[in-house]
């Protein structure tokens, strides 16, 4: 079952009586549990009808004995385990989520591994829960997702605000949730994130950052990459080696892949390269500034410099240095 329609169920007040919440995205696990903490029982009732495990510390027998307890002054109570990965013994819940009582709503938060799909207890699962699996977003997935996000909280961002957010965050959609919601809160009544706020609230040059030291490649913008490397020398704290390398390492292989992919469609392309297909064109531009050997060179000396900046076959220069030398290098076949 997707995220969302779990989440309208439990704003209707359609409950199930057990939730199990997996995989490698805690995001959306989180949501759900937060949901279930805060907004199913009224302060009044959670008083009585609230009880949260955390897995290392809970056994079986006291979670079953919780669930099989019933409710009072409220229709329902709520169990949750929390780090329920941790949890000893968690095989030995299938019997009661066999015959799970149906004023009891449990919440199990198994982060960071899925259930073996052998064992009784997951063949269980899928008949008689809400089963959530889930799984990191892949890069070219972040764009949307935020976008939607942004959407749903009732505002809108530009396309370099969204991108300058996602390359300076990554794959962390806590932390991208809890900057939009920062950014909702300091930038009032206007309803469009813009890049200049994600400079002021966020912290992120719009003009010297990771983003568009990466388009200055792309057009072999010689003169542009140069003042963007000064400034990360100037302020080491804006963009380290270790976040830069990752970025450009992941642009010319896309660009790469495209010249080894063989010809179709845009869509099925960008999906491919895992790119959004409204950035497709920025890359396939990219590939008339660079031959497939210089794309091939290039991934070579990132491989190169990322050696030098942690001491392998250099004597101490420094990032700035570094990087500048390794920029004129890409620039310049």
């Amino acid at each position: 079952m997707k995220l969302e329609n779990i989440l309208v169920e439990l704003k209707k007040r359609k409950f199930k009586p057990v939730y199990w919440l997996e995989g490698d995205e805690d995001f959306f696990i989180d949501v759900i549990i937060n949901h279930a903490e805060h907004n199913i029982l009224s302060e009044g009732e959670a008083g009585f009808n609230k009880t949260v495990f955390y897995g290392r510390d809970a056994d079986w027998p006291s979670v079953i004995n919780a669930c099989r307890r019933y409710p009072m002054f409220s229709d329902f109570q709520v169990v949750i385990i929390k780090e329920a990965q941790s949890m000893r013994d968690i095989d030995k819940l299938e019997s009661y989520i066999t015959k799970p009582l149906e004023s009891t709503l449990l919440f199990v938060a198994y982060k960071g591994k899925k259930i073996d799909g052998r064992t009784k207890l997951a063949k269980v699962l899928k008949d008689k829960c809400v089963f959530l699996s889930t799984k990191k977003l892949y890069e070219n997935e972040l764009p949307d997702w935020t976008s939607q996000l942004v959407k749903l909280k009732g505002y809108s961002i530009t396309n370099k605000a969204l991108f300058l957010l996602i390359d300076h965050i990554g794959n962390d959609l806590s932390r991208i949730n809890n900057e939009i919601d920062k950014l909702i809160l300091n930038i009032g009544s206007t309803n469009n994130i813009t890049e200049d706020d994600i400079e002021k609230y966020v912290g992120i040059s719009k003009e010297y950052n990771v983003f568009e030291l990466q388009d200055a490649l792309a057009k072999k913008d010689a003169y542009k990459a140069i003042r963007i490397a000064q400034y990360f020398e100037n302020n080491p704290k804006a963009a380290p080696l270790p976040y830069i390398f990752p970025s450009l390492y992941s642009f010319f292989s896309k660009l790469q892949m495209l010249y080894t992919t063989p010809p179709t469609g845009d869509k099925a392309l960008a999906i491919l390269i895992g790119v959004p297909e409204f950035k497709l064109k920025d890359y396939k531009q990219a590939t008339n500034k660079y031959s497939l050997q210089s794309v091939e060179k290039n991934i070579l000396l990132l491989n190169h410099y990322n050696l030098k900046n942690v001491g392998v076959g250099d004597a101490g220069t420094s990032e700035g240095q570094l990087l500048k030398e390794m920029l004129v290098k890409m620039l310049y076949d």
